[in-house]
């Protein structure tokens, strides 16, 4: 994180970029994010200085305007098509909040959150037993499925929590269940932005620490991945892209 904002954040937390071991660093994020949402999606109280809290963007949090302001519209680069079928990475409870019944598309899931993955579990099949598949309970550089099983994939809203070396596991398991041709769409944070700063102070203290990565670098491991970038569209906080296997 960048050094100019070190005096605001919290003197407790991982230092993650400074394990050795990619695999024993991601299961420790695994575990502090999971653990931050489980919190959020049982609707339980953060509790924050009062300093963090007479932030402005603390204020939009809490009254729910913020995630329009800077949730990734993903169906408008790569709308999941009829009859497709799509894993959501880090699919929190999307299935009961985005249009899959207009879509027509079917619905696999990958979640670290118990409470999320016991919600949708519980709740999908209701919904529409035909599109919903399930949620399974496993981190996103362990993918729970089967080689080219999928037409598309989605992964949005998680990226800026864990490393690239963490991001380059994630991209060999997405790349190894996406069938010859299939896309994938996701965001990665734009630290450009003047949204920034504030936001990513409010996550470290909600629990969630940021990691800062220029585009370029994002940029450099999707072709490293043999990802080509098909199309990408910038938001208030993040960039979606869409690459292609």
């Amino acid at each position: 994180m960048s050094k100019k904002w070190d005096s605001h954040l919290p003197e407790q937390g991982f230092d993650f970029l400074s394990h050795q071991n990619t695999a024993e660093s991601a299961q420790a994020i695994v575990g502090q994010v999971a653990k931050r949402f489980d919190k959020q999606y049982r609707g339980e109280g953060f509790d924050l200085p009062p300093e963090v809290e007479a932030m402005p963007i603390f204020l939009e949090w809490t009254a729910g305007t913020l995630a329009s302001r800077i949730n990734s519209p993903f169906w408008e680069i790569a709308k999941p098509q009829k009859n497709q079928r799509c894993l959501d990475i880090g699919c929190g409870v999307s299935f009961l909040i985005y249009p899959w019944r207009d879509w027509e598309a079917y619905f696999y899931g990958q979640e670290i959150s118990t409470v999320a993955t016991d919600a949708l579990n519980s709740r999908g099949s209701q919904l529409n037993s035909k599109l919903y598949k399930g949620v399974k309970l496993a981190p996103a550089d362990q993918l729970q499925y089967e080689a080219s099983q999928f037409d598309s994939a989605i992964a949005v809203g998680w990226s800026q929590y864990y490393p690239l070396t963490y991001w380059s596991l994630v991209l060999a398991e997405v790349k190894r269940v996406l069938k010859p041709g299939g896309q994938f769409v996701f965001d990665i944070l734009n630290i450009e932005q003047p949204l920034v700063e504030d936001w990513a102070i409010l996550e470290t203290y909600l629990g969630t620490e940021v990691f800062l990565e220029s585009i370029s670098a994002w940029e450099e491991i999707i072709k490293a991945a043999n990802f080509k970038i098909v199309s990408q569209k910038s938001g208030e906080l993040f960039d979606l892209y869409k690459v292609q296997v």
